[in-house]
């Protein structure tokens, strides 16, 4: 027991570090200011998280990326608690936590409201194969999964539908979300979501898209699976 009379094991689970958390907190924060900075998410919208032991590690609410330190990043356990003296997680916590449930083999995710992505959930357009690259989400699309209340356990249950066979998706009159095993290939990903988005929307002003079949897209998807640093050595 501590003078305090509180031993170990109850200290404040906020002030408990395990080793490399840190280091994943700056590692948050540095992709959440990447986000806002190339204009993927304008302002203070957008959130950022990453798998932990537990739970999980999200950006607070309401904070300018500019003024938030590694201590102002929130552990939310699995179940959606929210333990110690912390920062209140961003309103969007229960899709990032669904997002994991559904996809246990990714570590990330970003949140965005890119702009032709935004575009496309509002007008209800899924993403289809107009272009080989959609394969990077990891299927032949890249979905829109239905409307429902920011912050709202139905919207959880949507997005975890929509990523539970893909890395990203669309979310209706709202945004996109993308997977990733790591921050910095999630955040590449909405990035790659954001300019097909633009991509396609132009493509649309020219009339309807001619899309490549199943067949040639079940290639490309056979052979993103060794595409660069997915390559066996």
């Amino acid at each position: 027991m501590s003078k305090s009379g509180k031993s170990k094991r109850e200290k404040n689970p906020d002030e408990i570090r395990r080793p490399g958390e840190t280091r994943l907190r700056r590692e948050i924060i540095d992709t959440a200011l990447a986000m806002s900075r190339s204009g993927l998410s304008p302002g203070r919208s957008g959130n950022v998280s990453a798998r932990t032991e537990g739970g999980m590690l999200i950006t607070p609410t309401g904070l300018a990326y500019e003024d938030i330190g590694p201590k102002d990043i929130v552990f939310v356990a699995s179940d959606g608690s929210v333990p110690g003296r912390q920062k209140k997680p961003s309103s969007e916590w229960a899709f990032h936590l669904s997002a994991y449930a559904a996809r246990p083999d990714m570590g990330a995710a970003v949140h965005t409201h890119s702009l032709h992505a935004v575009v496309l959930s509002c007008a209800g357009k899924p993403i289809p194969s107009f272009h080989y690259m959609v394969a990077v989400a990891g299927g032949t699309d890249i979905p829109v999964v239905p409307y429902a209340t920011f912050g709202s356990p139905e919207l959880a249950a949507n997005v975890a539908a929509g990523l539970a066979q893909r890395r990203a998706c669309l979310m209706a009159h709202h945004g996109a979300i993308a997977l990733g095993e790591t921050l910095s290939r999630a955040l590449e990903l909405a990035h790659e979501v954001e300019v097909l988005a633009e991509q396609y929307y132009k493509v649309l002003t020219l009339g309807a898209p001619r899309l490549l079949d199943d067949d040639e897209m079940a290639v490309v998807l056979e052979r993103f699976k060794s595409y660069g640093q997915n390559a066996q050595s």
